[in-house]
């Protein structure tokens, strides 16, 4: 039988209850996706990831619009590569300068073939 008292200790019992998935893994799968995006110009997700994804990639283009150096540093607290931040603040702030907002959108891709997860295409409105 079970310990009872203490949760999430080493022992007779091992490790029991453990979340598997945590805010931060969360956070850094979101930081990976929009840092491929902006890389890439289109990423292929599932349909869960995709209102906060959109909603991170705006506000990058909008760092990048800034342009001064502080919306560079909070753009590379959040972004992976240098290459993403050198896109972002140079191809892409000059192609969206005139354009207010609404710099993604999202587009159904079907479902996926191993679980049947709903697919969505995010890119970059050019």
């Amino acid at each position: 039988m079970a310990a009872q008292g203490r949760k999430n200790v080493h022992g007779k019992t091992g490790v029991r209850f453990k979340a598997a998935y945590t805010k931060q893994k969360h956070e850094n799968q979101l930081r990976t996706l929009v840092t491929d995006l902006i890389v890439h110009d289109r990423i292929t997700v599932t349909s869960g990831m995709v209102k906060e994804l959109k909603s991170l990639a705006d506000h990058m283009v909008t760092l990048g619009k800034r342009g001064d150096l502080h919306a560079r540093r909070q753009a590379a607290a959040v972004l992976r590569s240098e290459e993403a931040l050198n896109k972002l603040f140079g191809e892409l702030a000059k192609s969206f300068e005139k354009r207010n907002g609404g710099y993604t959108r999202a587009l159904k891709a079907g479902v996926r073939v191993g679980d049947n997860a709903q697919k969505v295409i995010v890119e970059f409105v050019k």
